[in-house]
């Protein structure tokens, strides 16, 4: 799987990379078919709190993609939420079939 991680007006931290990656890794580890997960990162209104916004996008071929996006305090949080919902979007897929 593909992990892309786009940072707009800023630079992503190693750190951040690196738990986005981990995310990625156990996202798929349970869903092995996907294969591009993109995550893009961005800070809206930086004087204000609950300013981080991560946007999650799945391609899973002959599916569809499944896109998620959250806010939150931190990048983390935000990315940890975006993922659970991208996680309930497969589930959902995954039972309707």
């Amino acid at each position: 799987m593909d992990v892309n991680i786009q940072a707009i007006h800023f630079d992503a931290s190693e750190r951040l990379v690196s738990f986005i990656n981990r995310k990625a890794e156990r996202l798929a580890r349970r869903y092995e078919a996907i294969t591009t997960l993109d995550v893009t990162l961005k800070v809206v209104k930086p004087e204000t709190a609950m300013n981080k916004v991560a946007v999650i996008r799945a391609v899973v071929p002959q599916l569809d993609d499944f896109v998620a996006d959250k806010t939150a305090d931190s990048f983390e949080e935000a990315v940890d939420l975006a993922l659970e919902a991208v996680e309930r979007q497969l589930e959902k897929k995954k039972s309707k079939k």
